[in-house]
């Protein structure tokens, strides 16, 4: 009985039909929040560069400061959603970002700009963690239930997540025709219609949720070294993922004299996993683990970075000088769609009962770390005068190095 259920639950998984409520709408709410998001976050290296003034290095701390406000503080997200719930968490983030992005709109001093960027991160740092773990949550609930793999649940919220992706950048671009502050009143618009379908729509008490007390606070997570060492290797991936705001749009300028393609190569990166994703996923579901799966994206990844490089002292420009920098996002997106999913099914199996939002949050907040330090040191990096393949050669390095950090055993 248990082996014909399992036989028929690709298909329920793969178009989402037989999906729970709940989860459909936690990966509704990952296409909207990256809708807004990503209508302001690929032009704000240039409107920190050209309209603020900052230098190359200050720029690049300030997106790192951003990665880190969000990224580092998942860990208070997720064990605020742990301890109050999922709902109030969600609630309270999409209300500060939309404060963050109207602030960030209007903001015009160094300091004004950090402020506003520190608010949108730890906006997403509140709601990103609590959203993702009940996802997790519930798609093991699934998976037990017999509805099929939970890494392929969690595909289609990655898919969700880059439908979104595509379609913010686009709306970015075209009412960047008007000025950037409208862009960030558009991004502020949509996290209003979040805050308000959420405040009516996600449940005050979720199903398969109980309330479990732990002790020793964050003493046994930070002896977990299978654990840590994911939050070492996932943090390589979004140094490298996080190279999509910082070096390639300094590489967009180079080829093309203008940031204008950036927004086609961001919507073929979300196109290819919208298209791709859940192929990829089954395909690696059935041929590999997660530990493969993971090493293999990290690798392709930095492949991604090896091609510019290459490609660089050539110094063409126009159409084939914006190839190199199209195969980088080919190459990045593809070790995106096997890591991504893979990490974030990796984690229910190492955290302890009741604390699945803390893990969720810290994975984040290690590799918002190793994000903040490493794009600083990359903007300082572009800024030196280095033969320009340098950077990338120094890029390609990490994900490659960290395949061995990835934990031995699933």
């Amino acid at each position: 009985m248990t082996t014909t259920v399992r036989l028929r639950a690709p298909r329920r998984t793969k178009d989402g039909a037989r999906l729970p409520s709940l989860l459909k709408l936690l990966i509704v709410t990952q296409f909207a929040f990256n809708v807004g998001f990503f209508a302001v976050l690929p032009f704000l290296a240039e409107h920190l560069g050209d309209a603020v003034g900052m230098a190359g290095w200050l720029v690049g701390f300030v997106l790192g400061l951003r990665t880190f406000s969000q990224q580092g503080l998942f860990v208070v997200g997720g064990a605020l959603a742990d301890r109050h719930g999922v709902r109030p968490v969600v609630l309270a983030g999409c209300a500060l970002r939309v404060a963050g992005f109207v602030w960030l709109g209007y903001a015009q001093q160094t300091w004004t700009v950090v402020a506003a960027v520190l608010l949108t991160g730890f906006a997403a740092a509140l709601f990103s963690p609590a959203v993702e773990s009940e996802a997790a949550r519930q798609a093991v609930l699934h998976e037990e239930a017999g509805g099929g793999s939970r890494t392929r649940a969690l595909a289609l919220f990655t898919v969700a997540g880059q439908a979104g992706a595509f379609i913010g950048p686009l709306l970015g671009a075209l009412l960047l025709e008007v000025d950037f502050r409208t862009v960030c009143l558009a991004g502020a618009g949509v996290f209003v219609l979040v805050l308000a379908g959420h405040a009516r729509l996600l449940p005050r008490h979720l199903p398969g949720r109980a309330r479990v007390r732990v002790r020793g606070g964050m003493r046994p997570l930070l002896r977990n070294r299978r654990f840590l060492a994911l939050c070492c290797a996932y943090g390589a991936y979004l140094l490298a993922y996080n190279q999509l705001y910082l070096a390639l749009p300094a590489e967009v300028e180079r080829a093309a004299g203008s940031q204008a393609p950036l927004a086609w190569l961001f919507a073929l990166s979300s196109l290819l996993v919208v298209t791709a994703q859940l192929p990829v996923t089954r395909w690696a579901g059935e041929r590999i683990g997660p530990r493969r799966s993971m090493a293999a994206g990290l690798l392709l990844i930095a492949a991604g970075f090896a091609v510019v490089a290459a490609a660089l002292p050539a110094g063409r420009t126009g159409t084939a000088g914006l190839l190199p920098a199209a195969g980088f996002v080919v190459l990045l997106t593809l070790g995106q769609m096997l890591a991504l999913p893979a990490a974030r099914a990796w984690v229910p199996d190492l955290a302890e009962e009741g604390r699945l939002g803390l893990y969720t949050g810290a994975l984040s907040s290690v590799s918002g770390l190793i994000v903040l330090l490493g794009s600083a040191a990359t903007g300082a990096l572009l800024d030196t005068g280095l033969p320009a393949a340098v950077p990338w050669l120094a890029l390609a390095a990490l994900p490659a190095a960290a395949v061995l950090l990835l934990p031995r055993r699933t």
